[in-house]
């Protein structure tokens, strides 16, 4: 939905010379004109307006000096720095454009009538008087010559496979005549053909077309050759067909001119000669006739060269210049330039350029240039609120098409409504004032003005047209007025860039008479009421207008120049003028490169000026924001882009510096990202409906797409709930599928505090139960639809309670204080939806309705509420839950609407109904496997019920609360205490076994259980309480002291030997199999059993010193050898880790691996990998944690599993201090101070050694990973993955933790002083 809008024109009149222009070509490399005249060949820069360089043809005698030779043929060759020509009279010439030296390469007797070249510059095609061609390289050796005219088809001639005759075929819209219709003959061409071949490429060079006429039918016929002069295809007799001939430069198809009986169209042909598509010119059978078709060079816009086909009363004829473009298969006549009638100034030359796809050159009969530059625009109606209709305004010839995407979006080539004119329209443009944005203003090619704007409706009118049941979706507008535009140039195009800034204002540009200056005038409507516009105000620039864009917010207008400067227009003061552009520091702001597409808006509360240049790279004044966006659209306070990467960004630019805006359109945006969505390729942004959520993208082929951009979406949502409009805000989210959950989160307070305006403007029982359906616990704000930056955080109203419950508590009591019989399906709703669902009150109130029906009109029925709550529950739960009621009529209402055979719960009901209330109830809750309440029931029940109480209590093992449920004194207590201490033994726990049998009056399996749990002290009590005879309590002693030296509780077990069993012997040897060395003491003079010292005490505390020395040395020399292979393991590592790092390895989390463990790398035969770990218990876990952690040489985490092992062996000796500490102690006693003092030696030295080993074991900074290498012998790979390492966590670290280095216990003092 694009229109062709005129950049600039430069005009000029200094290339002058006899004779008239014939030939035109255009310099890829500099931009200057080539022009073959009947006399010479000249070089003109337009620009400068300097002829570079020239030579005259008669002259050399390649053209006859009466004027009277023809240049069939004009070509800049770039690589020989030349140009080539080719005369009629068959001399192909070389113009050197360097020494202004022309060369004669060839010449053909019989003479030429065209010359082309390839697109690559390798093949000339010549076509020669004999109706031939000759095929050249660009060295003019010849490689073929062909015949024009051949029998044959050619190379790709169709098959016929043999089936089918004409006769029965399918002939679309023709009907079964076209069978029987005979084919009528070809007409000969028409008398103004000049009869000359014509030749043209296709882009890519593989093929070529000729069009000639035909020997035999005098009509024309196209033929299609390959490079190598071989013909492939000839077309299809084609009655009427004309002089042009152009390939598209894409290769699809070959554009010429048909004429019809009652038309005129363009046709297209395919390389098979076959005809696919038209259109139809708008003119009359015979005004007029066209005289070239031209391609430009991306395919984007075809032109047509037409000349009336009769002359005027002056005999002189009009010559006009059409620009045509397809969208959606419609073809647009975008561009219409009218030349007059004076001879002078009709065009002899039209040449698309090379290197610019919209830059048009035109040579005229009176040898002046002109060079048109066009850009591609979207013209949409600029207001910025809801009073805008957002309309988009189409050219297509001497209509607009207007489209209103706020009322409806109707595809091209269709519209809204059309607006008629009499002239083809060239630009349009909508009115700049706020609220009257809708309409619009049309320059047309002959020069006038046409107004547009919208009538206030009649009620007759709208009432006509609904009477049919159609409605009308957007009125269309009415011509106001037509004005004429004087101006001083009558030229084409003469007023370009022109604005409505007013109701009676106009500003146009219009060329001066310098080429590097333009002239701004200021339009009004003239004094006498005539309907003419006169200049009331003229301003030069200094600089080539390229575009002017207007502000409806703050009225600003802002020009572009040609080389990029930013100009402001001061229109709205008594003397308009033009100022240069400042930011707010009073800085000269200027685009770097000039831009195709501009636009104004403020970012971060400064007016700045955006700008897309064809190169696709956006600008906000001179600083570049992106580079790879397709268009952009400014609305309200948004910034919309589309990007290649076919992707549109949506940015708040009240929220963002300009900063912020390229590190915004830099990142790929994260999840969730709002301002985020990919679109399909190649979409452009046609317009975006103000204070809405709608972007229209059209697509490459030309259909549109309505996307409702999140952003957007999102912005006027919060919008719509900050003002309480909270059912605009409901309908949306409903239509664009947004969580109805951020009608809460959005602001809680706010929502909870106007509950009641909620339910009033809803008013809909569907819609309140929609959103009480769909919450949910999550918070939308923080993960699906993020909170914009800077905006407050909201916090919950109500701490400690769940979103959903306060929700649908405040709702529910909103919804029972306005109307409890109207919502009562969204009461229902609110009790269901809860966390814990309250089915028992919603079951109640629907009993309470069956009881007492509502008699208030529409009331809902208990019928009614009860088949909706079927709806929200399962019917076996509602079934189950009217049951816990104990209320059968309930159940009976709900098992009557479930699918439940009556065979099945009556006998079941009945059967309750007979039971005693308690016995009832305890039935209902067992049925239902509520056994707790069941329990509760059944104590009430009676002695007779008690066996079955127990039963359910060893059942379900309800213990704790049977036991609440009778007297401590009772019976049933006690069973229940004594079958609950038998659970208790059989869970391993004997000792709580043990008290509640010993508090219920049962000693002797109390003591039992004692006994079983080592609760030595608990069952010595228990047997004095009994009492136990002193014998038995003395084997009972034994008994209990031999299991806790088993347990290696020694000084307990001689408690017990020494106090109840009366053996000191015994405990004393307990004691010192303990190493209680003191205890022991204590014991012998006390028992005045000195013996014992020299018999037992002194050869164990030797026995002692023995096995701790020896065990001290075991452990240090342990920790050596570990601590030496530690230092090797990490050398390997780090080696691998350089090497790694060093080769840039793989970029992969696991590339880390190979600094932690580099066993694939230095071979290692284990793997890292176990999938099977998840899915283990947690005790398998920790064995596969071991067995991962092997201290097997070469295994991966070989180093973890060595500072494992050393941190033990520190843990284990430093837990010797008490230890060696007592044992020192008994040595010096007895005089052994020389195995005291070995021993402390040995102790102290070993403490030492670990100490001093812990720094390098466990060196400092190794939880945060190696540091960045950096230094002499690093790399630029190796520093890089070395950072990109640090950044990301590494495998070693997920597979096993660094093991943590223990602490030694220095404050615990174990040495003796005496020994030192």
């Amino acid at each position: 939905m694009r229109n062709l809008k005129l950049l600039k024109s430069l005009r000029s009149s200094e290339l002058q010379g006899p004779g008239s222009p014939q030939c035109l070509a255009v310099r890829a490399d500099t931009g200057s004109l080539l022009v073959a005249s009947h006399y010479s060949i000249t070089e003109y820069d337009p620009r400068t307006g300097q002829v570079l360089s020239e030579a005259s043809l008669t002259a050399e005698g390649f053209l006859p000096e009466d004027g009277s030779g023809v240049v069939v043929g004009l070509q800049d060759l770039a690589e020989l720095e030349s140009a080539c020509l080719a005369t009629a009279g068959g001399d192909v010439v070389l113009f050197n454009l360097n020494t202004c030296q022309l060369e004669c390469v060839g010449s053909v007797d019989s003479g030429l009538t065209a010359m082309s070249w390839s697109p690559d510059e390798e093949l000339v095609v010549l076509s020669t008087g004999q109706e031939t061609i000759i095929m050249m390289t660009k060295d003019f050796e010849p490689i073929t010559e062909v015949g024009i005219h051949q029998d044959d088809f050619g190379e790709g001639k169709f098959i016929t496979v043999g089936w089918g005759k004409k006769e029965t075929q399918f002939h679309g819209s023709e009907g079964k005549q076209a069978a029987q219709r005979k084919i009528q003959e070809v007409q000969p061409a028409a008398a103004w053909d000049d009869r000359r071949p014509r030749v043209t490429w296709r882009g890519d060079g593989q093929l070529f077309a000729v069009s000639a006429i035909c020997l035999q039918t005098e009509a024309r016929k196209v033929r299609v050759f390959n490079r190598e002069g071989v013909l492939q295809a000839t077309s299809e007799p084609i009655n009427g067909l004309e002089q042009a001939l152009c390939w598209k430069p894409s290769g699809s198809l070959i554009a010429s001119t048909q004429r019809h009986p009652n038309k005129h169209s363009v046709v297209f042909m395919e390389k098979n000669g076959l005809l696919h598509g038209d259109f139809t010119l708008p003119f009359s059978k015979d005004q007029a006739k066209v005289k070239d078709l031209l391609w430009n060079t991306d395919s984007s816009v075809l032109a047509l060269w037409l000349e009336d086909m009769t002359a005027g009363e002056d005999k002189k004829v009009n010559t006009y210049i059409q620009l045509w473009m397809v969208g959606n298969y419609h073809w647009y006549l975008k561009q219409s330039l009218d030349f007059g009638r004076d001879p002078q100034k009709a065009p002899v030359c039209v040449f698309w350029d090379p290197e610019r796809p919209l830059r048009l050159h035109v040579v005229t009969c009176g040898w002046t240039s002109i060079t048109y530059d066009w850009g591609l625009t979207t013209e949409r109606s600029p207001g910025p609120d809801a009073t805008d209709n957002a309309s988009v305004a189409v050219i297509d010839g001497d209509k607009i098409l207007v489209t209103t995407f706020r009322q409806c979006v109707v595809p091209p080539p269709m519209c809204s409504f059309e607006l008629q004119l009499k002239s083809p329209v060239n630009q349009v443009t909508f009115l700049c004032r706020p609220q009257r944005t809708n309409q619009l203003a049309a320059l047309t090619s002959d020069g006038q003005i046409s107004v547009y704007n919208q009538e206030a409706p009649d009620s007759g009118e709208q009432a006509d047209k609904t009477a049919n049941g159609f409605r009308a979706m957007s009125r269309p507008l009415v011509l106001q007025k037509t004005f004429r535009v004087v101006l001083l140039q009558q030229e084409p195009l003469a007023l370009r860039q022109l604005l409505w800034l007013d109701d009676e204002l106009f500003v146009g540009v219009s060329s001066s008479l310098l080429p590097t200056s333009s002239t701004l005038l200021m339009l009004h409507p003239a004094r006498d009421g005539d309907d003419a516009l006169t200049v009331s105000s003229e301003m030069e620039v200094d600089g080539v207008v390229v575009s002017m864009v207007h502000c409806s917010q703050t009225g600003t207008v802002a020009l572009q120049l040609e080389d990029g400067q930013i100009r402001k227009l001061l229109w709205d003061c008594p003397e308009p003028s033009v100022d240069g552009w400042r930011d707010s520091r009073g800085c000269s702001i200027s685009f770097p490169v000039p831009c195709v597409q501009t636009a104004l808006c403020s970012i971060s509360g400064e007016e700045c000026l955006l700008g897309l240049t064809d190169r696709s790279h956006l600008y906000a004044g001179d600083t570049e924001l992106a580079s790879n966006i397709s268009s952009f659209a400014v609305c309200d306070d948004f910034l919309l882009i589309t990007t290649h990467s076919h992707t549109c960004r949506c940015l708040q630019l009240s929220a963002l510096s300009v900063k912020g805006l390229q590190a915004a359109l830099a990142s790929d945006g994260a999840q969730n990202d709002e301002t985020l969505r990919r679109v399909e390729r190649g979409s452009r942004i046609v317009t975006v409906v103000p204070q809405d959520t709608r972007v229209i993208l059209q697509m490459p082929r030309g259909n549109l797409e309505t996307v409702h951009h999140r952003a957007l979406l999102l912005a006027q949502l919060r919008k719509w709930l900050d003002s309480l409009r909270f059912r605009d805000a409901f309908e949306c989210m409903r239509k664009l599928r947004i969580n109805l959950n951020f009608l809460y989160d959005h602001n809680p307070k706010v929502f909870l505090e106007n509950t009641e305006t909620f339910v009033t403007q809803l008013n809909s029982i569907n819609h309140i139960n929609l959103f009480l359906t769909e919450l949910k616990e999550e918070d939308t704000t923080s993960s699906m639809y993020p909170r914009p930056e800077g905006s407050p955080v909201q916090t919950q109203p109500v701490s400690g309670q769940k979103k959903v419950d306060v929700v649908c508590d405040a709702l529910r009591n909103t919804m029972e204080s306005m109307s409890p019989n109207k919502f009562l399906l969204s009461i229902l709703t609110a009790h269901v939806k809860k966390t814990v669902p309250e089915l028992e009150i919603a079951l109640q109130k629907v009993h309470e309705l069956r009881v007492n029906p509502p008699e208030a009109p529409g009331a809902v029925s208990a019928e009614e509420a009860l088949k909706y709550l079927l709806f929200l529950v399962n019917v076996n739960d509602l079934y189950e839950h009217s049951l816990g009621t104990y209320d059968f009529d309930l159940v009976l209402m709900v098992a009557e609407k479930s699918q439940k055979d009556p065979k099945e719960y009556l006998p079941f009901l009945n059967m309750l109904k007979s039971l005693q209330p308690n016995y009832q109830r305890y039935t209902i809750d067992k049925h239902l496997k509520r056994y707790r309440k069941a329990l509760h029931h059944l104590s009430k029940c009676g002695e007779e019920h008690f066996p079955e109480a127990l039963q359910l209590v060893k059942e379900q093992k309800l213990y704790s609360e049977a036991l609440r449920l009778y007297g401590a004194d009772s019976v049933h207590y006690k069973a229940l205490s004594c079958a609950y201490a038998q659970h208790l033994v059989e869970q391993q726990q004997a000792e709580q076994a043990g008290l509640l049998l010993w508090r219920c009056g049962e000693p002797a399996s109390a003591l039992q259980a004692f006994a079983g749990s080592s609760s030595w002290r608990n069952a010595i009590c228990v047997a004095q309480q009994m009492p136990l005879p002193p014998d038995q309590l003395a084997l009972l002693a034994r008994d209990l002291a031999e299991k806790l030296t088993e347990q290696r509780r020694y000084s307990e077990a001689a408690l017990l030997l020494d106090q109840y069993a009366k053996d000191c012997e015994e405990a004393i040897l307990a004691l010192i199999t303990g190493a209680v060395w003191e205890e022991a003491l204590r014991l012998i003079y006390m028992h005045s059993r000195q013996d014992i010292t020299e018999t037992n005490l002194k050869p164990a505390l030797l026995e002692a010193v023995s096995t701790q020395t020896t065990f001290l040395e075991a452990q240090v020399v342990t920790f050596k050898r570990h601590k030496t292979r530690l230092a090797v393991v990490r050398e390997q590592k780090e080696k691998a880790r350089l090497d790694m790092l060093d080769e840039d390895g793989p970029d992969c989390p696991d590339a880390e691996l190979y600094s932690e463990a580099s066993s694939v790398m230095t071979g290692s035969k284990y793997s890292h990998s176990n999938s099977r770990i998840s899915s283990r218990s947690s005790k398998n876990r920790r064995k596969a944690e071991r067995k991962k952690l092997s201290l097997k040489e070469g295994s991966p985490m070989e180093d973890r599993a060595l500072m494992h092992a050393l941190g033990e062996i520190m843990t284990t000796v430093d837990k010797m201090r008490e230890e060696v500490h007592s044992l020192l102690k008994a040595l010096v006693l007895f005089q052994f101070d020389k195995q005291a003092e070995k021993l402390q030696l040995a102790y102290e030295e070993a403490l030492q050694l670990l100490e001093a080993a812990a720094p390098e074991v466990w060196p400092e900074g190794l939880q945060n990973n190696q540091a960045p290498l950096t230094g002499p012998n690093s790399t630029a790979n190796s520093i890089t993955a070395s950072f990109q390492q640090q950044q990301r966590p590494t495998a070693s670290q997920q597979a096993a933790d660094v093991p943590t280095p223990p602490k030694m216990r220095n404050a615990i003092k174990w040495k003796l002083t005496v020994l030192t």
